[in-house]
């Protein structure tokens, strides 16, 4: 398996084939994390390709482009798992499973790669167990403030060898959302073995492509997202580096996705793995015609979105956005809802993006609380698959207009 590092695609990610086919064009778009002050409001712009492919080989779905990791992920990155509240709770659940599915103990080393401000080691080291964190971001000095130890860097053979010259191996890896966003698979699977005890489990959690398909959730497309994993793919990846898929679930996380657990060597497949195989085929993701139907709901969704937007600006009323996410810049660059439409975006108190512009379409990101107080005539929930708590939150704070669900089909609530 060769190297994948930045630029165009030219062969699959997981099997190195290099029939690839275009399934879904998003176009030219820009880094979802590329906030702007409001002096870089006058600069340009870089933007990347944003297009889906499919191997015909292995079935994966992945981006036709790799961005510069650094640009994806710069240092100063506008995202703190812990301000999310479903992260939380996810973080805490999975925290709790692991510790009973193999019988943890103060002895076990957890280590999280791409920690972020290290909200998942939380749960672990309230019961006692050594953590260590993997972390390029400025949110590793939010983990380390907090004592979750965390090595300020990419998972590489520098920061896997730190680790465990310092920690030990580990009991139990996990990436949670971030196993498609590390883009050299051929260094990936080694260095995470290598952080590994020889009966050490790897947890990963990632968008799944069924839930993609079946939410029609074309928003969690973005370029720090390289692979929309189905399980197939996922099994010629672990077995390509002599491991085994030995589980996988699927978990409400982040819209929909898929919990696998893959170990050392050739070890027994648990049948929750062969029967959601078996519901992949059958719903027809690794067929090509498959994603012809998908591409035009895709379109007429957005289609549908800006019409309404349209017409609730024609008949002079006020939209602003809830929650300023990366697929909410997905979706706002796609269908060219900008500040024209938007008055503003309101966020969670105390998040860095508060201050800032979204990209490409430059709409101010404030508190949440501007909302209650301006009362405006419609908020767009852009975190759409976490829309009736955020909805929930709102009608609790005082909000009292209507809501615009974006996604599969664009809706207005009506407050009760």
């Amino acid at each position: 398996m060769k190297s994948q590092h930045t630029g165009h695609v030219r062969e699959c990610q997981i099997c190195s084939d290099k029939n690839l086919e275009l399934m879904l064009p998003l176009g030219h778009q820009l880094p979802v994390s590329s906030y702007l002050t409001e002096e870089q409001l006058h600069e340009a712009e870089a933007t990347y390709p944003l297009n889906l492919i499919r191997c015909s080989k292995c079935g994966l779905l992945q981006l036709d482009y790799i961005i510069d990791p650094n640009i994806a992920f710069p240092f100063k990155y506008p995202y703190r798992s812990g301000l999310t509240n479903m992260l939380v709770r996810n973080f805490r659940s999975l925290a709790e499973l692991l510790t009973e599915k193999y019988n943890l103990t103060s002895k076990d080393l957890i280590v999280d790669i791409g920690s972020n401000d290290g909200s998942l080691l939380q749960g672990f080291k309230e019961k006692g167990m050594p953590v260590a964190g993997i972390e390029p971001t400025d949110a590793a000095d939010a983990a380390n403030a907090n004592n979750i130890p965390t090595v300020q860097d990419f998972i590489n053979k520098k920061s896997v060898k730190e680790v465990t010259d310092k920690y030990g191996k580990a009991k139990i890896v996990t990436a949670t959302n971030v196993f498609a966003h590390i883009n050299n698979m051929s260094e990936l699977i080694p260095n995470i073995k290598d952080l590994m005890a020889e009966d050490g489990v790897f947890v990963s959690e990632s968008q799944y492509l069924m839930a993609i398909v079946e939410k029609l959730e074309f928003d969690t497309i973005y370029h720090d997202h390289l692979r929309y994993y189905s399980l197939k793919p996922l099994e010629y990846l672990f077995n390509s580096f002599d491991c085994t898929l030995v589980d996988a679930e699927r978990i409400s996380a982040a819209g929909g996705s898929i919990r696998v657990f893959a170990m050392k060597g050739k070890r027994e497949q648990s049948e929750r793995v062969k029967e959601l195989m078996r519901q992949e085929e059958k719903m027809g993701i690794y067929d090509a015609r498959f994603w012809d139907g998908f591409k035009k709901q895709v379109m007429e969704a957005k289609n549908e979105l800006l019409a309404l937007i349209l017409q609730c600006k024609k008949e002079g009323a006020q939209i602003v956005g809830l929650t300023s996410s990366a697929r909410s810049n997905t979706l706002l660059g796609f269908t060219g809802i900008n500040s024209q439409f938007l008055d503003y975006i309101g966020e969670k108190s105390g998040s860095p993006k508060i201050g800032l512009f979204t990209p490409g379409t430059h709409i101010p990101v404030v508190d949440e609380k501007e909302i209650i107080k301006n009362q405006p005539d419609y908020v767009l929930v852009l975190s759409w698959h976490i829309g009736e708590e955020l909805m929930e939150i709102m009608r609790k704070l005082g909000y009292k207009g209507k809501f615009i669900i974006p996604l599969p089909k664009p809706k207005i609530i009506q407050n009760s």
